[in-house]
């Protein structure tokens, strides 16, 4: 299994974040669990790959050229895609992946996480969109799509697509037990 990991360039404010980043790439390593990530060597996107990659896992990144010297492309991973732009890198990481995670971080963790959990609600796959909720980082978010629910812009069914969770385990066992909703258009 590979697992696209969406995360921030930057660390956050709380070592939470870091401590609880560096313990999912450890469990996914330690699981056979591949991990597909922006191929950065800064901020949570080099503590998730540097601790699967010391756990004994293999990590792919997916880095535009534009971006190889901002965030620092990671000269050690297992395989690294330098690709033209940010929507080549999405169309890589989509089709790598057999399930995507957004970890902590900003816009850019929440456009691409939002555009795969686009692309399953319009039935384009059918991959498992997690948030992996660390210290809550990701309540407000839910929040506010429970209000565009109410206001009858989001069906129920694609917001219970969403998996919520905070720890590895609970993580690795939605994956597998994973049951895409219909297509909207079905």
């Amino acid at each position: 299994m590979k697992v696209a990991i969406y995360c921030g360039s930057a660390e956050g404010n709380s070592p939470e974040y870091s401590n609880g980043v560096k313990a999912l790439g450890v469990y996914l390593a330690k699981q056979g669990i591949d991990i597909v990530y922006g191929g950065g060597n800064v901020g949570l996107m080099g503590i998730i790959a540097n601790a699967a990659l010391q756990a004994g896992g293999k990590v792919i990144g997916v880095i535009p050229q534009h971006l190889k010297l901002k965030e620092i492309a990671h000269t050690g991973l297992t395989e690294l895609y330098v690709v033209a732009d940010m929507h080549e890198r999405k169309a890589k990481m989509s089709e790598l992946a057999d399930a995507f995670v957004a970890l902590p971080g900003g816009v850019g963790t929440l456009e691409e996480m939002f555009e795969v959990w686009t692309w399953g609600q319009l039935g384009l796959h059918g991959k498992p969109c997690a948030f992996y909720n660390i210290n809550g980082f990701y309540d407000p978010l839910f929040t506010m799509v429970e209000s565009m629910q109410q206001a009858g812009f989001v069906k129920q069914s694609y917001i219970d697509m969403i998996i919520k969770v905070n720890t590895p385990e609970t993580l690795v066992s939605a994956f597998q037990t994973y049951q895409a909703p219909k297509p909207k258009w079905s």
